[in-house]
């Protein structure tokens, strides 16, 4: 398991039945953590000091239950950069914590290119992987279908002091946009995706990332340089495992390129019981 350990302004306190507790900054929440089948040490007291709750619906969707006034949104810190965190309706935060051990690889990537870095973005959410490769000095396309996402990401980049790097944030369907930039013959030196479990296009599209993975991998293999640098394949479809993952990649990049496929869970260490609790999959080709 590769482990999001260099956290400071981040602790995943503890977890259990199905709940996870977690410092962002200075506030404490719970939230829900599916992975976490154990049972809570109720004797742990830090389970009591919880700023705000996320309860489950029984008809779906949720709830945040309040304990302590909370600033409407706050900012914590890896390495340089920052970001801007809020508690919103479907329970997630903005970030993923356990996507720090895949930033720290990106910057260190990049540093060691020895060449200028044109880093594609895809599913790019509110940016900690654009923030990365832009702080290490990679001009970055972000792409996301989501406006508010995209506005989130923005807002990171300026947090970070990163106004000035060249990003361009792009609101589309990445999907389409890909195609585009073939057509176009844009290419860039790596590219980094964080596709869904399912997902639906503006004209009734579907994707489905058990099918549809393996022919997208394919098809932004066209926007690559002909030497180029990674590839990074993030995934949290319960379905999906390292193994299947490191075929998928297997089949296509390091088929074409050759160079060195990692593929492996990421997690978080847990601090009251000294365990880590799995957060999804990562697969990386490199040169």
């Amino acid at each position: 398991m590769l482990f999001a350990s260099d956290w400071k302004d981040y602790e995943l306190i503890d977890t259990g039945d199905g709940e996870k507790l977690e410092r962002w900054g200075d506030v404490v929440l719970r939230r829900p953590e599916p992975q976490a089948i154990w049972p809570i040490n109720h004797q742990n007291p830090d389970w009591k000091k919880t700023a705000a709750h996320y309860h489950r619906s029984q008809s779906g969707g949720g709830h945040w239950q309040y304990e302590q006034e909370l600033p409407e949104r706050w900012k914590i810190r890896y390495q340089d950069l920052q970001f801007y965190i809020k508690p919103t309706s479907f329970k997630h935060t903005g970030l993923f914590p356990e996507q720090a051990v895949n930033w720290s690889w990106i910057m260190d990537k990049i540093r060691q290119a020895g060449r200028p870095v044109k880093v594609l973005n895809l599913f790019a959410y509110t940016g900690g992987a654009t923030l990365a490769a832009a702080s290490a000095g990679a001009e970055v396309a972000h792409v996301d279908a989501a406006k508010g996402m995209v506005q989130w990401a923005k807002e990171n980049l300026h947090a970070s002091d990163l106004g000035h790097q060249k990003v361009r944030f792009l609101t589309d369907d990445v999907f389409k946009f890909v195609q585009r930039e073939i057509r176009r013959g844009h290419q860039y030196d790596a590219i980094i995706m964080d596709p869904p479990s399912y997902g639906r296009g503006p004209n009734g599209e579907t994707w489905k990332l058990e099918k549809d993975l393996y022919p997208f991998i394919e098809t932004c293999m066209q926007v690559l340089v002909e030497k180029p640098l990674f590839f990074l394949v993030n995934s949290y479809t319960a379905g999906i495992s390292p193994a299947v993952l490191s075929n998928i990649m297997t089949m296509t990049l390091q088929q074409k390129y050759g160079g060195q496929l990692t593929t492996d869970e990421i997690g978080l260490p847990i601090t009251a019981s000294s365990l880590f609790l799995p957060c999804g999959i990562a697969g990386r080709w490199e040169a």
